[in-house]
């Protein structure tokens, strides 16, 4: 443990304030809009003072940077965990949903309809239509998709656009999402249009739809599986958010 005085440790949280909050803003970014960057950094910053009092790290030395991005990012992705709203049955009767979905695509050569999903999940069309209901947050990029797959956080240092091989994928990716979009119904299209881009509430779309917000909801959480069915590949993951294959060489 390093012995620093209070205008040390006062000095060096302010030297990694700056990457504390770039951090929060670059998670915040892939998540939904209900997540406040400010309680990212509020982790952030408790995760950066215990990292500096208890590191037996030299806090000059090169490698304290990337020590403190990876305590920093972690204890964010805690915080996100404890606020999470939706529980883990949901959140996989969800990914269930979208497997349908891709299952049901391939066989109609179209989107399916509700009922057709809830029937291939084993559901009343009122049990399915009320899970949706509960999924209304259901977000097309998830925390589980900024995970590795043994459930520690991506390198949150790497850079997007140094690597040629994920400029491509993320190009492709914005390409599949178009093209996903166009597939969509007339009312989920209009639903998304209206909530992402126009900044209404729930509420609001409902009445300018003349339907229920209860409805809005669920067309949400089914235009955002189906979104999710068309990026998926055979993996379950978003392709632009897949792990490398093999480590990075630091």
């Amino acid at each position: 443990m390093q012995n620093i005085s209070t205008q040390e440790l006062q000095r060096q949280v302010k030297e990694h304030t700056p990457l504390v909050e770039a951090l929060a803003r670059s998670l915040a970014r892939k998540l939904p809009s209900n997540v406040e960057a400010d309680d990212l950094v509020q982790d952030g910053h408790v995760a950066l003072i215990n990292s500096i009092l208890s590191t037996s790290k030299k806090l000059t030395t090169a490698h304290f940077k990337n020590y403190l991005a990876m305590r920093v990012h972690g204890a964010m992705l805690d915080g996100l965990r404890e606020l999470d709203h939706g529980s883990r049955q949901l959140r996989r009767g969800m990914r269930g949903v979208e497997l349908a979905i891709q299952r049901l695509g391939h066989q109609l050569g179209r989107m399916p309809l509700e009922h057709e999903v809830a029937t291939e999940l084993g559901m009343t069309l009122k049990k399915y239509q009320r899970m949706l209901q509960d999924a209304s947050d259901y977000a097309l990029i998830s925390l589980d998709d900024i995970m590795e797959s043994d459930g520690r956080a991506k390198d949150p240092l790497a850079n997007v656009d140094s690597d040629p091989l994920k400029v491509l994928e993320r190009s492709a990716l914005k390409d599949s999402l178009a093209s996903a979009l166009l597939a969509l119904s007339k009312q989920s299209s209009a639903i998304l249009r209206l909530y992402y881009v126009e900044d209404l509430t729930m509420v609001e779309i409902g009445k300018l739809l003349q339907v229920s917000e209860a409805r809005v909801s669920q067309v949400h959480a089914q235009a955002i599986a189906e979104l999710r069915a068309r990026l998926l590949d055979g993996s379950g993951l978003i392709p632009v958010l897949k792990p490398r294959r093999s480590p990075r060489v630091r």
